[in-house]
């Protein structure tokens, strides 16, 4: 009789080389370098560039918020020196 542990593992280590050796590898592999491809080509960004200009977007709308601010202040004082 067989023992099950041996039996189990012989077999598993069967399929695992098959699975390696198949056209499904291959297949799985030039699906992935293709995606990989097609995305290079999208010129995307990474979360952390987003998230970088983010930041940026976010002080520069500060800064002309401020400076909108300071320009009708400026706009009333000299209607007022008028």
């Amino acid at each position: 009789m067989i023992e099950a542990p041996k039996f189990m593992d012989d077999f598993q280590k069967k399929f695992s080389e098959l699975l390696e050796n198949s056209p499904a590898k291959d297949l799985e592999r030039n699906a992935k370098a293709m995606f990989a491809s097609m995305l290079a080509k999208m010129d995307l960004v990474t979360r952390e560039e987003f998230d970088v200009q983010r930041e940026v977007l976010a002080r520069a709308r500060e800064q002309i918020a401020q400076l909108e601010v300071r320009v009708a202040q400026m706009e009333k004082d000299r209607a007022g020196n008028q």
